[in-house]
């Protein structure tokens, strides 16, 4: 599962400090140093033309949907290249778009000859018309803006025509000025602070811009190419390849640091427990590097003013190599003391997106119930440590497995599987993970391109878990995801609860395009594609292909399926099925999800929480339906006044219902300000508030399963007919705890 931003709007994400994990294998060897901006015209190399024809030839032929590349494919390219660079039409103008338009119908040949001149040519005017927007933005600052004008702003331009020539293009300019400056207005500021803070912001854009390269250029148009086929079909380069290894795996070698981009200085966002950067005791969060040295002796290589990747790169290196690190203190002005600290990369574990355990205490009248959480982020594994036999390789399922024993030792009663914006991860993880809750069978079908359907499962007899179970399931539940969730369901294992989920049903497998060419170089040069190579099947045939898995009881849908989802793609596949696999229900859930339903909905009727996450939803809705916005100060002020109001009253609700007082020290709604552009320490506050808050959708759950649980206990004949095998489960045995999982399929193969 994926979104596909437009390069501007990345480029906004650094903005606002999207973090990097600031290790892994790669070397720092003898590389030059980044230049600190590119040299226009990007122009592509032969080792990029040359992956982007390696890289037709497998999807013309081995993608599961098999299209060939020619003039109907060079549109489809041609539209999501554009759309990827600018989607919101505000840097193109028609006049533009007549000058590209013969590359419409010949970007098939531009891949097949080995020129990339046109791509290219279409990317060096997207950066040069983004700095030409961005100047002129600056321009504006000196005058100031008339806010007195009925005037409104179009902020949402994915349906609209592009700016018909520059004066159309330099009003829509004027008015995204005007918004910017007059959200910094009602907060507050200053017209001084205004025209410094966006001036800044302006100018911090055009660096970024300018620091693009030619991979840059390249990533986007190959993965414009990639997505024309199918949506999660993506080209990986040798930067992306890295990463994504890195999040399959949840480890990586280096210093054990988080990294934000702000201002001209790469800062500490995170310090991981454990890491060499922690043991030192000498990295802190808002520390800033200026310099980097490789090894005892190497030379110190001045950052500042670097892109963030690049600062990454020559923080990342092999296991027990050497980097010194000149460190300007977070507590120090830019004119502080500098710091010279050396550390010794190790391999760290990335557990922020490791599975987590909790317990949920229910209780209702006089009975009181635990009921187990645990939260599983992606479906990750360390492919590479599990092929070489590593007998501690990482893997969802063995960690989920070792929790679910801690739980059954604290006595719970029901376990939740939190799978709530879970994208999914390694088909054969959704597999495993599965048998975990079943004695054995199939879990998955998987269909081939050649039609060929293999049924995968659990061959291993026992569970780490027999008792009551509930699936906790929304939009952002994909992929392996909904393998697992779809499997439970099938089976009546347990019960699948909130919104339908993303309806990704097709299977993506690394194809390292580094191993099908002769360069000799050791370092990856031709990068990698994640190719659709199947499709996967419910046991019981349906595909959750476009519809997703329907929980038994559903949540409120918050809006977000109309942008969001696997039926927004114009190229998704359409819904088919095939033949059930020989599986057999060990439970049947229908006998009790009636009265289940009906107390569910008694509860939240009267919950004060429940209501508050209704109004908070359909005020959210409501704001994100609308794509204007008036230009008009006193207009503004009042919808602003009304809005904190609004917000106002959510949170006296919040700290009636949970004592949360997190929110009280919010001075406004809306401070006009990027993420980067307040203090690491109130970005980081925010996020642990964020944390700390009430999760109405979650307790519901446990409450749901905590009704499950009596139901169960005071009726022997719903018990045989709801619980697996009979009824028959004892959640003091942790005979299963240790079970490893079975040899992985497909060492790479993803979701």
């Amino acid at each position: 599962m994926k979104l596909r931003p437009s390069l501007a709007l990345l480029l906004a994400l650094a903005v606002t400090g999207v973090g990097v994990h600031a290790q892994s294998a790669a070397d720092l060897t003898n590389d030059s140093a980044p230049r600190k901006f590119s040299t226009l015209p990007l122009k592509p190399t032969l080792t990029e033309a040359q992956a982007a024809q390696l890289s037709a030839r497998f999807l013309t032929r081995f993608h599961y949907d098999a299209q060939p590349l020619d003039a109907a494919m060079s549109q489809k390219i041609f539209k999501a290249y554009l759309d990827s660079l600018d989607g919101e039409k505000v840097f193109f103008t028609q006049a533009d778009m007549a000058k590209f338009a013969p590359l419409k119908t010949q970007l098939d040949g531009s891949i097949w000859n080995q020129d990339l001149s046109g791509p290219f040519s279409i990317f060096n005017l997207y950066v040069q018309r983004a700095i030409e927007r961005m100047t002129y933005a600056r321009g504006l600052l000196k005058q100031g803006f008339d806010f007195t004008a009925n005037e409104s702003y179009n902020y949402d331009r994915k349906k609209a025509d592009w700016p018909k020539d520059q004066a159309e293009l330099d009003t829509l300019w004027r008015q995204r000025t005007m918004n910017d400056w007059l959200r910094l207005k009602l907060a507050g500021k200053t017209d001084d602070d205004i025209r410094k803070t966006l001036d800044k912001r302006y100018a911090g854009y055009i660096d970024r811009v300018k620091q693009l390269d030619g991979e840059d250029a390249f990533q986007s148009f190959m993965n414009a190419y990639a997505e024309s086929t199918d949506p999660h079909t993506d080209y990986l380069g040798p930067r992306a390849a890295e990463n994504f290894d890195i999040s399959m795996k949840l480890s990586l070698e280096g210093i054990g640091a988080v990294l934000q981009a702000r201002d001209e200085y790469t800062a500490i966002r995170e310090v991981v427990p454990a890491g060499p950067a922690s043991k030192s005791g000498k990295v802190h969060v808002g520390d800033r590097i200026v310099a980097i040295g490789e090894g005892t002796s190497g030379p110190m290589v001045d950052v500042i003013g670097w892109r963030l990747d690049d600062v990454v790169k020559h923080i990342r290196g092999k296991k027990d190599t050497t980097v010194r690190l000149e460190i300007l203190p977070s507590d120090s002005g830019v004119d502080g003391k500098h710091e010279l600290i050396t550390l010794v990369r190790q391999k760290v574990s990335i557990e922020e997106q490791a599975a987590k355990k909790k317990i949920i205490e229910v209780k209702d009248g006089n009975v009181s119930r635990k009921i187990g959480v645990i939260d599983l982020p992606t479906f990750y594994s360390d492919f590479g440590a599990r092929r070489e036999g590593d007998k501690n390789f990482k893997s969802a399922t063995r960690d989920v497995a070792k929790l679910l024993g801690e739980l059954k030792a604290a006595g719970v009663e029901g376990v939740v599987v939190d799978l709530r914006n879970n994208g999914g991860g390694s088909l054969a993880e959704a597999n495993e993970l599965t048998g975990l809750f079943i004695d054995k069978g199939p879990v998955v079908q998987v269909r081939d391109a050649r039609g060929q359907v293999e049924v995968q499962g659990d061959d291993d007899p026992g569970m780490s878990w027999s008792g009551p179970l509930a699936v906790l399931v929304n939009r952002g539940s994909a992929s392996a995801s909904e393998i697992f969730a779809a499997a439970i369901q099938d089976y009546g294992r347990g019960l699948i609860i909130g919104q339908p989920t993303f309806g990704k049903g097709t299977v993506q497998n690394l194809v390292d395009l580094d191993r099908f060419t002769r360069t000799g170089q050791e370092k990856p040069q031709f990068g990698e594609l994640k190719m659709t190579i199947a499709e996967f099947f419910r046991i019981n045939g349906g595909s959750t292909q476009l519809k997703g898995v329907t929980p038994d009881i559903q949540f409120p849908k918050n809006g977000d399926e109309k942008d969001f989802g696997e039926s927004t793609y114009d190229n998704a596949l359409q819904w088919t099925q095939i033949a059930p696999a020989d599986y057999k229900p060990v439970a049947d859930l229908k006998a009790y999800l009636s009265p289940l339903q009906t107390k569910h909905d008694a509860r939240v009727a009267q919950a004060p929480a429940w209501k508050l996450m209704l109004d908070e939803l359909a005020q959210y809705r409501k704001m994100r339906d609308r794509t204007t916005i008036s230009l008009n100060f006193a207009q503004r002020e009042q919808e602003r006044k009304d809005l904190d109001a609004l917000q106002a009253d959510y949170r006296a609700r919040h700290k009636a219902i949970d004592g949360n007082t997190a929110a009280e020290d919010e001075a406004s709604l809306d401070d006009g300000l990027n993420a980067n552009e307040r203090s690491l320490k109130s970005e980081l506050k925010q996020e642990t508030d964020a944390k700390k808050a009430a999760d109405p959708q979650l307790d519901e759950t446990a409450h749901i399963l905590f009704d499950a649980v009596g139901l169960i206990k005071s009726d022997s004949k719903l018990a045989a007919q709801v619980l697996p095998y009979g009824g028959k489960f004892d959640t003091s045995s942790t005979a299963a705890v240790s079970q490893t999982p079975a040899p992985v399929t497909p060492a790479s193969t993803t979701h």
